[in-house]
């Protein structure tokens, strides 16, 4: 059988399952082998095999195996598998891409009955990817989001497991969004996908680009293999797609160079196809002028800072190429309150909070610069990084704290397998005065939001880095609930009463 003859079989009705996961293997079932980040699917062929797997697609590369099985009597190689009478063994060239193709076809192909919408890059994906669906639903349509917070099929909604997830949630997802009577989607590609090929087999109307700092580069290794999984995403464009790109990001114009799409540039009070110009902000939020092809439109949105305009444009790129004009994307992106764990405000006793995602040191950048403007008291920070993750970042975060924040309190953020008091040296060593008293390390994460908030007085801001939107602390490999807004939340309840309470003594 080819690849091809096991794609037919799929569609038909007489549809096998399919597995990246031979545990899950049934009989009769198709196991795809794939190299994942942790484990190679092709070091588990024999117990897909022991389970009852019928047809095993995999690549060459698995030489040993597949000399193996030719020793077997009525085993038989020929140009695309080895046969046997109990399974086939189909050789591919990539078997992430096989597996795409194989989700789509199971599902009756969603993807080319959706206008599938993507966008990329270190910061700003969820921001721009619910814009977009608010945009969209502004229009009066249905629009799917998959994303780092949710995912949702315009049926139901479910946490995220991870920001894209595999190529048979993706498929399954998309045949939701289809039975919900919804031709739009749009979903976070995160550079672990695409150098996976999670995304293989769909076709994207348009693709948005943000930016790219440093992260992730202890899968990536290198910021050129980081800026290259990036570009994957626009070099499989078609010409009669759209590349929505951030003119005033210096990567943006090297991807420029690798997609055969027609580019749609943006840009934050400068020339540009998309640009925006700021009229004002404040800690309210933000009101600037879109403008496209000679229309304006006025657009007043809660989000702050000038990263969040810039992320507003790369949403009305998607929508512009989506075919929607730019009076329903202006009242889209102004009909957005807010976002889970995105520069989320809490309020209370003269106190403001703000929970957001910034783990890398030019999000923390971002969020502080926007912040700093707005604090007539002191600005405080609460942040630590993760572990088993890029580790470059740690100092660099430090120095951003301590250049821009008034205190400055490091704690633990998702240890992970490493150990707390570890990572929080790396970050230490960054700052310059590591002794200042202005600095404090407090490694309990609830402890340390406890304490930047009793400390903190009328008008001063204190921002919780780092979680955002999580419900959830990693540490071991074992999840404890945890969640930065309901801790702050219960601190500034406190403060209420105690002042509520010192008020009562004193009558």
């Amino acid at each position: 059988m080819t690849f091809g003859e096991l794609l037919n079989l799929v569609s038909s009705d007489k549809v096998p399952g399919i597995c990246v996961d031979s545990r899950l293997i049934k009989a009769g079932d198709i196991f795809v082998a794939i190299e994942g980040t942790v484990y190679d699917g092709h070091d588990f062929i024999d117990q897909a095999v022991a389970n009852g797997a019928k047809y095993i697609v995999c690549q060459q590369r698995e030489a040993s195996y597949v000399r193996r099985e030719q020793g077997h009597k009525g085993t038989k190689l020929t140009q695309y598998a080895i046969r046997n009478t109990q399974y086939e063994i189909i050789i591919v060239d990539d078997s992430a891409e096989a597996a795409a193709f194989l989700a789509q076809a199971r599902r009756g192909n969603p993807a080319s009955q959706l206008t599938n919408l993507a966008v990329t890059g270190t910061n700003g994906k969820t921001t721009v990817a619910f814009l977009v669906r608010s945009c969209i639903q502004k229009a009066g349509k249905k629009c799917g989001l998959i994303s780092t917070i949710i995912y949702d099929t315009c049926s139901a909604t479910s946490e995220a497991a991870l920001t894209t997830p595999d190529c048979l949630a993706i498929a399954e997802r998309q045949e939701q969004i289809v039975k919900a009577g919804s031709k739009y989607m749009v979903i976070e590609a995160s550079s672990h996908a695409l150098s996976q090929n999670r995304l293989a087999a769909i076709n994207f109307e348009a693709a948005a680009f943000t930016n790219l700092a440093g992260d992730h580069l202890d899968y990536h290794k290198t910021r050129e293999d980081y800026l290259a999984a990036k570009t994957k995403l626009f070099s499989l464009l078609s010409p009669d797609a759209k590349a929505v790109l951030n003119k005033q990001s210096q990567e943006a114009k090297r991807i420029a160079g690798k997609t055969k799409a027609k580019t749609l540039w943006y840009a934050v009070d400068a020339p540009s196809d998309i640009t925006a110009h700021i009229e004002s902000m404040n800690i309210g939020g933000t009101v600037f002028v879109l403008e496209y092809a000679g229309q304006r439109e006025k657009v007043n949105t809660p989000l702050l800072g000038r990263y969040n305009v810039s992320n507003s444009l790369a949403a009305a790129g998607l929508c512009l190429a989506a075919g929607f004009d730019l009076e329903t994307i202006a009242a889209g992106l102004s009909a957005l309150r807010t976002i889970p764990g995105r520069l989320e405000k809490l309020d209370g006793d003269g106190v403001s909070v703000f929970i957001d995602y910034a783990h890398t040191d030019d999000a923390l950048r971002n969020v502080l610069s926007t912040l700093k403007p707005f604090c007539k008291g002191r600005l405080t920070v609460v942040f630590g990084c993760g572990g088993d993750r890029d580790r470059t970042k740690r100092p660099r975060m430090a120095r951003v704290a301590e250049e821009l924040a008034d205190c400055v309190i490091v704690t633990s953020d998702n240890p992970r397998t490493e150990r707390p008091a570890d990572i929080i040296n790396e970050i230490v060593a960054g700052f310059k005065n590591p002794n200042s008293q202005t600095i404090t390390i407090e490694p309990d994460r609830k402890k340390a939001i406890e304490l930047a908030i009793k400390n903190a007085d009328k008008d001063d801001i204190v921002l919780i880095a780092g979680k955002g939107h999580e419900t959830y602390q990693i540490i071991g490999k074992q999840k404890h609930d945890f969640s930065d807004k309901e801790v702050a939340e219960k601190c500034l309840k406190k403060r209420i009463r105690d002042k509520e309470s010192d008020a009562n003594c004193t009558h």
